[in-house]
């Protein structure tokens, strides 16, 4: 269980465009992701019809789609969302470093926020325990896009 010291720093944030990006793979784990990543947005004031949900089949894929929508210069910031789950095989570990490098490489080469939840798990039930994720990818990228300088 994760202790979160509650410091959020609430603003308004109902002018936002927000991609998302989210893997099927995982179906169950990536549509909870969604859910909540959705209901943070909510929370903060990011209307509905502002909000750019794009589906992809799995984690490798996240970063061309992320930079699909980067390059459209149409949203203020973006998310990644999906579940890896290791296996027998050292697929896990390509298909993570694959995604991460991916989704850090679009937010610096196009200056874009992007929150990262992409759970990377060795079990079904470790991932599922992490859904929250979801919650914190939104909420990081909703900060970083509010960042004034």
């Amino acid at each position: 269980m994760r202790i979160q010291k509650k410091t959020e720093n609430v603003f308004d944030a109902s002018k936002m465009h927000v991609g998302i990006v989210r893997a099927r793979f995982n179906e169950e784990i990536t549509d909870a992701l969604l859910k909540n990543a959705q209901t943070a947005l909510a929370e903060y004031g990011v209307k509905e019809k502002n909000i750019t949900v794009i589906a992809v089949p799995g984690s490798v894929e996240i970063p061309f789609a992320l930079q699909v929508l980067a390059k459209t210069k149409k949203y203020d910031c973006l998310i990644a969302l999906g579940s890896v789950i290791r296996g027998e095989t050292p697929h896990f570990d390509y298909v993570c470093k694959m995604a991460q490098e991916g989704v850090l490489r679009v937010s610096l080469d196009f200056h874009i926020p992007i929150g990262f939840g992409l759970i990377t798990a060795n079990t079904p039930a470790q991932a599922t325990a992490r859904i929250d994720f979801g919650r914190d990818a939104a909420l990081a990228a909703l900060k970083l896009a509010n960042i004034k300088i």
